[in-house]
């Protein structure tokens, strides 16, 4: 078996956007290390669940798309879970698209100073090009030698920073203790929200179905790998950033809103190359996010209203992902905040999330499309107990759109 990274990264690059960068800056500046905890668990709960999608697409050669409607029974069944999958990820990654394009332009600010408008507007246009072109030109092999690139950068952006502020290790081993610290409930949901994500799961399954066109035991382990390394990379990437805003930041009064200020922050007593480490991360974490977004939109449109004609598969997909990454466009150079749209996504994102998981764990231990590759007890241990959570975070999600809980 050779180590092959290549799916897993995808999803680091997808849950490493601008939204967990700014809630890890957060966590840090406001709780110190108290929470690092959170993270390590969000990490491997995310393994759990997307190792169950890589051996899915390997496995089974079915994208979870497909899987949820095999399994979904009765056709009024299969219309609320599409609706249910085009509102969470149509609706939603359309809306997050303008974070995470605004957030990769606030990186490009760290690194080039204060941006008017007009420039700030340029910087986005010129992002979502760049994800455009990769998107409508590039075949799947040559995204993800891009976005691995991309992870890879992130990570030695952000562990340098760490490095760099000279983290009390004492402090972070005892923030590896589970103990939520007073105000800091929401703060370690969010931590985990923004890891455990339910497009991930779409996006997983179908690249890692393109990128092992054989189903054997040799693929289903390499997959496996993938997952396990990519995702725990991810994991440490979101670490990095905690320990840089806990070293620099916690304790000092600071007003900090986002990875930006976090940046503008440190530069003084670390310098200027501190702050570009930030900004390039940030940055990374922007463009990322913006290519993987639409790419697990339109796996899951295509998967859901398949077509046996390949060639109408490939427009839907290219079509699916354009307009999802122009839509976030047009949000983020609009200047907007596109609530009602992030009001409909969180609930049902919050809706979907445990379903997603529920439907995931069910698929996993069928014979009729797994064979010998089921889940064993271990596994569905582990999964349940993932699904309950991501039934609270469920509940959690709702409660904040609708505005019961805060």
């Amino acid at each position: 078996m050779k180590l092959s990274i290549g799916p897993g990264a995808l999803v680091a690059a997808a849950f490493i956007g601008p939204g967990t960068v700014t809630a890890c800056t957060l966590a840090g500046a406001n709780f110190g290390f108290a929470l690092l905890w959170a993270l390590v668990f969000a990490t491997f709960a995310t393994m759990i669940l997307q190792s169950m999608s890589a051996r899915l697409g390997v496995g089974a050669r079915l994208g979870l798309g497909e899987a949820l409607m095999a399994g979904a029974g009765r056709t009024p069944v299969r219309y609320v879970i599409a609706g249910l999958v085009l509102a969470a990820l149509g609706l939603g990654n359309a809306a997050y698209e303008g974070g995470n394009l605004s957030g990769g332009a606030l990186g490009a600010e760290a690194l080039l100073g204060d941006l008017n408008e007009d420039e700030f507007k340029a910087v986005v246009l010129a992002l979502s090009a760049l994800a455009a072109a990769l998107l409508m030109l590039g075949g799947y092999k040559l995204i993800e030698k891009a976005l691995v690139s991309v992870v890879i950068l992130m990570a030695l952006a952000f562990l340098i920073a760490a490095v760099l502020v000279k983290p009390d290790v004492g402090a972070m081993i005892n923030g590896l203790l589970p103990a939520i610290p007073e105000n800091g409930l929401f703060t370690a949901i969010a931590l985990i929200g923004t890891t455990i994500v339910p497009y991930n799961l779409f996006l997983h399954a179908a690249s890692a179905r393109k990128r092992w066109t054989e189903s054997n035991n040799v693929a289903v382990s390499e997959a496996q790998s993938d997952t396990i390394i990519s995702v725990g990379l991810g994991g440490l990437i979101s670490i990095f950033v905690l320990t840089t805003a806990a070293a620099s930041l916690f304790g000092t009064g600071s007003e900090i809103s986002n990875a930006l200020d976090m940046a503008a922050a440190i530069e003084p007593t670390y310098g200027q190359f501190a702050r570009w480490l930030v900004g390039v991360g940030l940055l990374a974490a922007g463009l990322s996010s913006a290519i993987t977004a639409p790419m697990a939109t339109a796996f899951a449109v295509t998967e859901l209203f398949k077509s046996d004609d390949p060639r109408i598969q490939e427009s839907v997909f290219k079509g699916v992902a354009l307009i999802t990454l122009m839509i976030g466009t047009g949000l983020a150079v609009s200047g907007i905040r596109p609530t009602d749209v992030i009001y409909i996504a969180q609930i049902a994102n919050g809706l979907l999330l445990p379903i997603i998981a529920a439907s995931l764990l069910f698929a996993m231990n069928r014979k009729s499309l797994l064979g010998d590759r089921v889940n064993g007890l271990l596994s569905n241990i582990l999964g349940v107990g993932v699904v309950l959570i991501t039934l609270l975070m469920g509940i959690r999600g709702i409660g904040r759109a609708v505005g019961f809980w805060p």
